[in-house]
């Protein structure tokens, strides 16, 4: 499970902002594609000797493509995922780690404003603390990502930031490796985060993801503030809401300020609220019935890096549990649909003309919120948590 989990950010691709077109026309012969490549760089200005080197090793790579398309462990819903991703190994090495590198992630947070547990979450997850960073070809898998007409408008610009590190002499095309996805190092970053945020934390003249911890940790940490993170706010915290609420106003998409959500009732599991000021949403990944959290601003930023709500919210929980929040409160939420149920629900939604994106049998935020807007219309409990009533109502 763990080397599946290190290649996490399979669902999104965190980086500079792709084009909304390929570069390159996708598809065809994979030699014909890579001179088409070639031909971009120069294009670039990069020279022809330069450009004949790095793409001298390129293959095209199925094992990538397979990666690709197997992804059913999104499927699973957030107490199944956070109880398989959360163990107790992972919480004490996750809790050393933060002690024995007390004075990198101090720089961190003194630097970035990123609390030490959102960093070390992330750490676990993609990589294990770094014991699992992938052994998949960079360039060969951003190359046959980038010639699959998938999603080459996401995967072409990794292709000439990986280029741009091989000219500047920290990136070697035929010994570096990482993901499937293209990320490198302990904390999955891209060629393009690593140009964009990558930091020299140790002071050695190089940024190295895969044996510094501080380099990590910080370009990680300036990664997440460029994407938005704001400094010294919360992110996500356990709350107990009351029967009545009026379940229509929780979801991502909704947000009252703190102070108003305690008039109505929602009050924190563990210690106190921080900043009432700020506006929150209540997320209630498996309904009413279910754990509730109330999300920050700052929760948001989660979906920069990742775009699987599972794996958001498991990581955004994690982070607090590293910080010392207690084990929430699973509660005893309505069955979790099957893949078969989930997919024909998608397509009533979609029936009914609602975007859910991809019939791909997991609840996203797309569905999540077809199923609260079909929730209010037949008068149903609007937790945005499908159930048999709601399938059969369909």
């Amino acid at each position: 499970m763990i080397k599946f989990l290190s290649y996490a950010a399979a669902m999104v691709f965190v980086g500079a902002a792709p084009s909304q077109a390929a570069i390159v026309e996708c598809g065809g012969t994979f030699r014909d594609f890579t001179a088409a490549m070639k031909a971009e760089a120069i294009n670039r200005g990069y020279a022809q000797d330069t450009v004949d080197t790095f793409f001298a090793s390129a293959r095209h790579d199925p094992a990538t493509i397979k990666a690709d398309r197997t992804q059913g462990i999104f499927q699973r819903p957030f107490i199944d995922f956070s109880r398989r991703l959360i163990s107790q190994d992972r919480m004490a090495r996750g809790k050393a780690m933060m002690q024995k590198h007390a004075a990198i992630y101090d720089q961190m947070e003194q630097t970035y404003g990123v609390s030490r547990g959102v960093l070390t979450a992330f750490w676990a997850f993609e990589t294990d603390y770094g014991a699992v960073q992938g052994d998949f070809n960079t360039l060969n898998s951003l190359m046959t990502l980038s010639h699959d007409c998938r999603r080459p408008e996401l995967f072409q610009p990794q292709v000439f930031a990986a280029l741009e590190l091989f000219e500047r002499g920290s990136f070697n095309p035929k010994t570096s490796k990482g993901a499937w996805a293209g990320e490198i190092g302990m904390v999955q970053m891209l060629p393009g985060d690593i140009i964009e945020a990558g930091v020299d934390a140790d002071g050695n003249g190089s940024v190295d993801l895969r044996t510094s911890p501080a380099d990590a940790l910080l370009s990680g940490a300036n990664m997440l503030r460029k994407l938005g993170w704001r400094a010294g706010e919360p992110w996500l915290q356990e709350v107990a809401v009351p029967q009545d609420l009026d379940w229509s106003q929780t979801g991502l998409d909704k947000t009252l300020s703190v102070a108003e959500w305690d008039a109505l009732g929602v009050a924190p599991r563990h210690g106190s609220f921080g900043a009432p000021g700020l506006q929150a949403s209540i997320l209630l990944p498996q309904g009413r019935k279910g754990p509730a959290f109330i999300a920050y601003p700052n929760f948001n930023v989660y979906f920069e890096w990742n775009k699987s709500f599972v794996y958001v919210t498991t990581a955004a929980y994690f982070a607090t549990r590293l910080e010392g929040a207690p084990v929430y409160n699973a509660g005893n939420p309505d069955p979790a649909f099957s893949d078969q149920q989930m997919k024909a629900l998608q397509k009533k939604l979609q029936a009914r003309g609602h975007d859910v994106g991809k019939v791909d049998g997991i609840l996203g935020a797309m569905t999540r919120a077809a199923v609260q807007k079909e929730q209010i219309r037949l008068g149903l409990p609007a937790d945005a948590w499908p159930t048999a009533q709601l399938l059969n109502a369909l």
